[in-house]
C-alpha cells in the first residue's frame, strides 16, 4: 500500500474573548462587546455594533448609570473610566516604578478606580487598600451582604478636632454602594453622619473610647459579612471595635483594621500592646499576648473562631512595617 505524504492539521486560532458592556436602553438593557482597547493605560477604545432595536434583554440586569449611550440601529460602547492623568509611556517603565495612579487596565471599572473617583485614600493616591479588598470581595460585589465600615471621613476628633465637627462627605460608603450592587451598607462614627440618605445605608453614631458603646451599636446590627475598621487607628479603639463587634461577624465573615502603624496621640494610652504586635503574635505563635491579662484573655476567647489572620504591610512593601490585617471567621 502506498505510503501517503504526511499533513499537519490546519492551525485554528483560538478566538479572543472580549469584555462584555451592559448598555442601558431606556428600560431595559442589553449586553454587547466592548473594545479591548488601545495602548496600556487608554482603556476601552469605542467601537460601534450593530444591534437590531427589538433585542430582547428580559434576563440582562439593569445597567450601571453612566453607560448608557443610544441604539438605533447601532450602538456606541463608551469607555467608563476615563484615561488616566498620568500616561504610561515607555520611558517610565525604564526609569522607575508605575505610579500607583498610572495602574490603570482594561475591562470594567475595579474597586480603585472607585476610590479614585470618590476620593477615598483607600485608592491609588494613598494606601492602596483597594487592591486587596478587591480580590477579598469581588465573590460579594452583587450578593445582598450586610456590610459595616467605622471611620467615615478624614480629620475627626484623632485629629484634634470635635466629634460635633460638621461633615460633610463620605468617600468610601459612596464608593461602597458603588461597587457592592445589592449590598446593605452601615456607616458607624462618633461624628453625625445621619444627613447622608441612600435606601442601602444606615448610620449609627458611637463612641470607640467607650467598649460598652460599642456593644449597644453591636446588638443594634444584624449579622454582618465584612467589617472594616478605619476609625480612630488608636490602639485601644482597635481592640475594642475588635472585642465587640467580631463576634457579630457571620461564619466565613471577613474582619478588617486597617492603618495600624500610625496612632493619633490624642487618644494613644502610653505602654498599651500595639494592635499589630497584638494581631502578629497570634500570627506566629497562635496565641494572642498583650500586656494587659484581662485583654489578653478576652482575645483568646475569640481565637477558636478564627479561620485564619494575615499581615500586609505599607504598600505591600515586605520591608516595611505592617499595615493592615485580615481575620477570617471560621
Amino acid at each position: 500500500m502506498p505510503h501517503l505524504p504526511r499533513t499537519k492539521p490546519p492551525r485554528v486560532k483560538p478566538a479572543r474573548s472580549r469584555p462584555t458592556a451592559i448598555i442601558a436602553t431606556g428600560d431595559a438593557a442589553h449586553p454587547v462587546l466592548a473594545g479591548a482597547g488601545d495602548a496600556p493605560g487608554s482603556g476601552p477604545a469605542l467601537e460601534t455594533i450593530a444591534m437590531p432595536a427589538a433585542a430582547n434583554a428580559a434576563s440582562v440586569p439593569d445597567a450601571a448609570p453612566g453607560t448608557v449611550v443610544s441604539l438605533t440601529d447601532a450602538v456606541t460602547v463608551m469607555p467608563p473610566v476615563a484615561a488616566p492623568a498620568v500616561p504610561l509611556l515607555p520611558g517610565r517603565l525604564k526609569s522607575g516604578p508605575v505610579p500607583a495612579a498610572a495602574r490603570y487596565g482594561r475591562g470594567l471599572p475595579n474597586l480603585t478606580d472607585l476610590a479614585d473617583r470618590f476620593g477615598s485614600d483607600k485608592g491609588s493616591a494613598k494606601h492602596r487598600y483597594t487592591e486587596l479588598y478587591n480580590l477579598l470581595f469581588q465573590p460579594f460585589r452583587d450578593l445582598p451582604i450586610n456590610f459595616l465600615e467605622m471611620g467615615l471621613q478624614i480629620g475627626g476628633p484623632e485629629m484634634g478636632a470635635s466629634q460635633d465637627r460638621a461633615t460633610t462627605d463620605l468617600p468610601s460608603v459612596r464608593m461602597w454602594l458603588e461597587y457592592f450592587s445589592a449590598a446593605r451598607i452601615t456607616g458607624l462614627d462618633v461624628s453625625d453622619f445621619s444627613w447622608f440618605r441612600h435606601d442601602r445605608f444606615a448610620f449609627v453614631r458611637c463612641d470607640m473610647d467607650d467598649r460598652t458603646n460599642i456593644a449597644a451599636a453591636a446588638r443594634s446590627l444584624p449579622p454582618q459579612d465584612i467589617m472594616i475598621d478605619d476609625a480612630s487607628h488608636a490602639s485601644h479603639h482597635q481592640q475594642n471595635g475588635f472585642l465587640e463587634l467580631f463576634p457579630a461577624l457571620k461564619p466565613g465573615g471577613i474582619y478588617i483594621i486597617e492603618d495600624l502603624r500610625w496612632q493619633p496621640a490624642a487618644y494613644e494610652r502610653p505602654g498599651i500592646t500595639k494592635t499589630a504586635d497584638l494581631f502578629q503574635s497570634y500570627v506566629q505563635t497562635g496565641i494572642f499576648e498583650h500586656r494587659d491579662r484581662a485583654v489578653k484573655a478576652a482575645f483568646n476567647d475569640l481565637r477558636l473562631d478564627i479561620s485564619g489572620c494575615f499581615m500586609h504591610q505599607v504598600q505591600y512593601n515586605k520591608t516595611r512595617r505592617d499595615q493592615v490585617v485580615v481575620v477570617h471567621k471560621r
